[in-house]
């Protein structure tokens, strides 16, 4: 057996065990649904900014999908509409490339004056502009 494949064993030996103790089983189920939460919630708060926002969002599915049959579904229903999306995006002209560029800096940007970051990078200069400062008074 390879490597992963016994580390995949004494896993799922592990987990049949806790299966046995319906407490055990209960909690490490509550556990993975808050991980799994947490994980999947970052990755949705990062899906408009440069990096790995889908990939997040995919690992917080797949943490789930792990005990839960709807997280399972879920998943497997979102990477499906994700991969229709990017290859849609893909056959698409420049305009719309270009477009979707400008929409996901403006998203970034009007985020960042949100949360106050913008007037903080520009007092790192010394720029002091009142416009810049959050209008819901982060980061100030």
């Amino acid at each position: 057996m390879s490597r992963l494949g016994d580390v995949k064993h004494r896993w799922s030996r592990w987990r049949d065990g806790l299966r046995d103790r319906p407490t055990y089983d209960l909690v490490y189920r509550i556990v993975v649904g808050v991980v799994g939460l947490a994980v999947l919630g970052l990755g949705i708060l990062a899906i408009p900014y440069p990096g790995p926002g889908w990939a997040i969002v995919f690992l917080g599915l797949g943490i789930l999908a792990t005990e839960f049959e709807w997280a399972h579904r879920l998943l497997r229903y979102t990477k499906e509409r994700y991969d229709r999306v990017m290859e849609w995006f893909g056959e698409q002209g420049l305009w719309v490339k270009v477009l979707g560029v400008v929409l996901t800096g403006a998203v970034v940007i009007a985020t960042l004056w949100l949360f106050g970051a913008l007037s903080f990078a520009a007092g790192l200069f010394g720029i002091e502009q009142p416009w810049l400062k959050s209008p819901i008074g982060l980061g100030s």
